[in-house]
Order: C-alpha cells, then structure tokens, then sequence
C-alpha cells in the first residue's frame, strides 16, 4: 500500500459516514478512529507488519509524558488514565486525568497541541480525573484553513462536554457557551453529578453521550439519560431516560457509563445500561424497570426505542452493563447473522440478532436467591445464556477457600463460613453477602475483541468476590464509627447504611483460589470455547521482587485488541507487562515491560514515511488497584530496519 492510500482509507474511516462496515471490509480495516477501533467496537486492526514471525522483535519506538500521574487525593478523591487514543486527522488524540485534550504525532509521540480547558474556558474545580477516551467528528467536506470543521470532543466528571478544533485545540465557539456545554442545564431529576468517564460517540452530525451517576450514594440519584447534540451548535436533539415516569422522584441511575456503540448502516444506537439507584438495596423501587441493566436500542435520528433485552431483573449486586457492546457478523452454515455481542459483570456473554433483539443461542431462566431484607423483594429467576459458556469463576464451596499459608487461609474460611452465600445473584444481607463474580465483574469496560476472519470473540476475566453488607441506621453498628471498608456510606433516603470491600486475605490477596485472571475465546459460529488461559501475574515480596506463577493469573482492568498479524495485544495486568499472545491457541509469544500496569485497551496503527505499524499503550497504572503509577504512554514497533518500505 502506498502512503497515498494510506492516507484516503485512514480518512475515510475516520469520517463518520453512514457506510456499513462487513465482514469483509473489518477485516481490511487498517485504522482506529474510535474507542473500539471501529463503530461497531471489535477493536480488531488488519495491520499485519507486526505478526507471529517478528513480534519477538518489537521494541520501544516513543514514550510520551503526559505530565500527570494518576493518584489519590484526599480531597477529590483517585484520578484514572484509562485512556486508548484514536487516530484521525492524521494525529493522535487522547486524554489526561487532569481534563487535558492532548493531540500527538503519530510517528514519534510529539506533542502538537494540548488543550486545558481550566486554563481560561470553565470556572469549575477538578473534580474530573478520569477519562478513557475522545470523540472525533469532521465536515464531509472539510473547508481548507477554516475553523473547527474538524472536532474532538471530550466530556468530564461533572457534565461538561468540550469541542475543540481538531488542527489546532482551540475551543469551537460555536458550541454551547463558547466551546463546551454543561448537563446541567438539561433536567436530570434526582441530586449528583453526571459523570462523562467514557468517549462519546458520533453518528452523523451528532455528538451522543450518556453519562454514569453515584448510584450507591442516595435513593433518588439523577436518572440514566441519552442525549444527543448537534456537533456544531451543542443544541440538544432528542433524549431518551432510562427510568419510568412514575419512579423518577424515588429512584434513579439506569446509568450509561461506559462507551456505547453505533451501527451506521441502520443509524442505531447501542446502549449499555446500569442499575438503579441506590445499588445493594431496592426497596424504594420495587415496580419494574425495563431500561435498567439492558441493552437499550435507539433510532439515531430521533432517539426512539428500537428494542431493548434487560439483563438483570432488580439488580441489587451492582451487576450494571460494564461495556460496549460489539457488533458482530456470525457466519453459520450459509447464514450470516448479524448480531449484537454483550458482556457482562456475571461473567457471561449474550448475543442478540442485532434487528430484532432475539437471541442467537437460548436463554434459560434460573433460580436465584431471594432477598432477606424485608422491605426488598428481589427477582425469583434470572436470564441465563446457555452459550457460550460462562468466561469467569461463578461459584465456590469452602474447598476453594485459598490461602498461601494455614494462617490466611484460616481467615478467609472464617470469613466465608460467616456469609451469606448461595451461588450467583446471592443479594446482599444484614450479615454480609459474598458477590461472586464482584461488582468489578467477570467482565469490566474493557470489553471485548473479535475477530472477523475468524468468526474469534476473545474476553478477559477478573475473577475474585466482593462483600456486601446492609447495616440498618437504627442499629449500634451503624451509630458507631463507619469500618475502613472501600464502601462505607449512608445510602440517602433508605433506612441503611451499606459496606462493601473485595474480599481479601490480611495479606490483600484474593481468598478465593485462582487464577484470578483469564482469558477466553469463544467461536461464534458455534459459541463454544476454543482456547482458555490465565493471564497475567502479580508482584509480590518486599519491593516486588517475585511474581506469582503464571497459573495464577491476575485481577486486571482494561481489555484486548486483536490484529491481523494473528496477534492479540493486551496490558491490563497487576505486574505491568504487556503482552503478545498467538490468536489461535492463547499462548504468549511477547511481552516487554511498562512503568506501570497498562489497565486501559491498547490500539495500534501505521504512520511515518515508513508506514510503520506501532501498538500504544496508557501504561499508568491504576490508584485504586494499588498499583505503580505513571503519566507514560508507550508506544511499540519493530526496528526501523525491518519496516523500511517494501517489506511490510
């Protein structure tokens, strides 16, 4: 491919045109000009200079500095860069914790031009640290020199959403109140923040966003709500609430926090949902709430339900949709079905014919605990997949209790012998429910990744409990001094206080056995498993200076690519490293290691006069994990000798 082309087909897929992406075409797409790579989100790139012959050969081509590490404060709380850059406009973009939009070279990691929009354009304080990833929009027929023809927008923790021109990071005076615009302005009902952790997305001319709330904190917590913006004025076109009419001044969340997915062809929108507010306890929202915990389908153009499937009835395990749903094209026997893949904290995948909403492999309804709680009443059954298998750990018994020693594993057995536990969907109790898979999942925002060419859909697993307590504020527990557990608070406007915590040894590691981390690949022409591996290790021992086997695995935050080089690229892990793993058979091929865990999705490229095919990373580890921090992103390719042109 010459560099001429190059350039056409990476604009081309950078314009956010109605252009149906096929099997055929995903799988000679070279680009990544949205979180998922593509619209449909299977973050698969056809680039194949960097394969299993060579990948042995990758080294470090450029590391950028963004100048913020991730941390905690005290007074704003943990900052995250989770963040995977896209590339359109031939630049990088990305994200900072601290709110910055940061346009690179592509080549060499160079800073073009940052944006802060603290610096002069909102008068807000930084309660915003956290991002995952930018938007980006052009003009289908861009005018030469004028400006914001081409826009990258970003949202914030506190409802701003920002455009700046994609040349020059300036704000787009023409949107909103001179550049960004402000959720507050629109009716929320309820009382928090709209929290914009997630890219937004583009369809057409708009610029659609969801927003995630503090839906553990108060009953009534703003409700789950899509908008859509014009990409130039900011003026709202149509919305869409999670939450019935009748319940919104009892309940709220519904969320949509992490990215969200368009199907261009059909000007769909898909649309993972949360739960409702507050999180472990429904009392105060005992009727039916449909567009909580589904996938809810919108009309692009006017923001009409298509279909919707809720995934969890009542959810009080905090089981919210944890990430973007993936369009996939399913070929079995001579059909091709189109569909829609889900993935969720339980563990499970769902996938529905994308039209219809109907499933491609049954669901069957199981039995599930009830709620000991009195004024809750949760769901008698749950919907189940009967394919694929489950990617995660979904049960234990007091035989998988772990420990290194006698001593901590004894603990963890006091712990679990003292718990409420009867297998998947157990509720929360006065006394302490172990939630296994956690709040954190089975799968998180990381997602997914899938192969086209091979029908491959590949997930990575967390896997370790977490404990959930109810403690009534009429009790002694609840007046005294709240414990030192990661949850601890008032849930306002129910009659208790909740706690939770990961449920760990005195050494902080896992009680339940390992791995503690997978991953998993599915045929979904069959849905059945193809290859299952642990993935990661931890550092443990003073400084970190040994890692648990590779047996083990590793609690991870992030999620996989997948290239033509028959390549899948994950970070993701405890022990900083990121990883080459072969396609085929889940063995790992390469790694190299990051100044931090890399607990965000890589993406990869080709850019230069040598059309050099380069994989970054955010390798800035994470605060709440407990990790190494870094403000490093890391970008990999194979030595300028063997990428000379003519040898790709």
């Amino acid at each position: 491919m010459s560099k001429l082309q190059y350039i056409v087909l990476s604009v081309a897929i950078s314009l956010a045109i109605a252009v149906k992406l096929s099997a055929d075409e995903l799988a000679e797409n070279k680009g990544w000009s949205s979180f998922g790579g593509v619209p449909g989100g299977g973050r698969y790139s056809a680039l194949d200079q960097v394969n299993r012959s060579n990948v042995d050969e990758l080294e470090v081509a450029w590391i950028y500095h963004s100048g913020e590490t991730s941390g905690y404060d005290a007074e704003i709380g943990p900052s995250f860069d989770e963040t995977t850059p896209i590339l359109a406009n031939d630049l990088l973009y990305l994200c900072t914790s601290q709110n910055r939009i940061v346009a690179l070279d592509p080549a060499t990691g160079e800073e073009k031009w940052a944006f802060d929009p603290h610096a002069g354009l909102i008068d807000a304080p930084l309660l915003a640290r956290h991002c995952r990833g930018v938007g980006y929009w052009q003009s289908e027929t861009p005018s030469s020199g004028k400006a914001c023809e081409k826009r990258v927008f970003k949202g914030d923790r506190i409802g701003h959403v920002f455009a700046v021109d994609a040349d020059t990071g300036q704000p787009c005076e023409d949107f909103g109140r001179g550049g960004y615009m402000s959720l507050s302005d629109y009716e929320y009902n309820g009382e928090g923040f709209i929290d914009l952790t997630s890219p937004p997305v583009i369809l057409n001319d708009l610029v659609i966003i969801g927003g995630g709330v503090l839906d553990n904190v108060r009953a009534n917590a703003p409700d789950g709500t899509i908008r859509a913006f014009d990409v130039r004025s900011g003026e709202e076109r149509w919305h869409f609430n999670t939450i019935p009419e009748a319940m919104r001044d009892q309940t709220g969340g519904g969320d949509i926090w992490p990215p969200f997915t368009v199907d261009v062809e059909r000007n769909w929108v898909f649309v993972p949902t949360g739960s409702p507010s507050p999180d472990p306890y429904g009392g105060n929202r005992l009727d039916p709430i449909p567009y909580a915990n589904a996938i809810v389908v919108l009309d692009g153009a006017t923001g009409e339900l298509v279909w919707h499937r809720q995934l969890v009835r009542h959810d009080v395990f905090d089981y919210d949709l944890p990430a973007q749903p993936t369009l996939i094209d399913i070929q079995q026997g001579d059909e091709v079905v189109e569909a829609v893949a889900q993935i969720t904290k339980m563990g499970v995948v769902f996938v529905f014919r994308r039209d219809t909403g109907e499933p491609v492999f049954p669901i069957e309804e199981i039995p599930v605990p009830h709620t000991d709680i009195p004024e809750d009443r949760t769901s008698p059954t749950q919907p189940w997949p009967t394919k694929p298998e489950p990617f995660s750990t979904q049960s234990m018994s007091e035989d998988d209790v772990w420990g290194l020693t006698f001593w901590d594993r004894g603990k963890c057995m006091e712990e679990f012998k003292g718990f409420r536990y009867e297998g998947i969907f157990t509720p929360p109790s006065l006394r302490g429910s172990l939630i296994l898979p956690s709040t954190a999942g089975g799968g998180n925002w990381g997602g997914v990744a899938y192969d086209p060419t091979r029908n491959l859909l590949v997930v990575k697993a967390h896997n370790y409990g977490f404990v959930f307590k109810l403690v009534p504020l009429t009790s002694e527990e609840a007046k005294g001094k709240p414990n030192s557990w990661s949850m601890s608070r008032e849930m306002i406007g129910t009659p208790y206080r909740v706690e939770g915590r990961r449920w760990l040894s005195p050494w902080g590691i896992p009680c339940n056995a390992p791995p503690w981390g997978e991953m998993t690949a599915f045929d979904m022409s069959t849905g059945d498993t193809v290859w299952r591996v642990p993935l990661g290790q931890v550092s443990v021992g003073p400084f970190g200076l040994f890692k648990t086997p590779k047996s083990w695995g590793s609690p991870n935050i992030g999620g996989p690519i997948i290239t033509g080089g028959d390549l899948i690229f994950i970070g993701s892990t405890m022990d900083s490293v990121l990883r080459a793993v072969d396609v085929e058979t889940g063995e790992e091929l390469w790694s190299a290691d990051l100044p931090a865990p890399g607990m965000a999705v890589p993406m990869t490229y080709q850019a230069g006069p040598d059309d050099r095919q380069f994989i970054v990373i955010a390798a800035t580890g994470n605060a709440i994990a407990g990790t190494d921090l870094s403000d490093a992103y890391v970008a990999f390719a194979l030595p300028e000798s063997l990428t000379k042109k003519g040898q790709n």
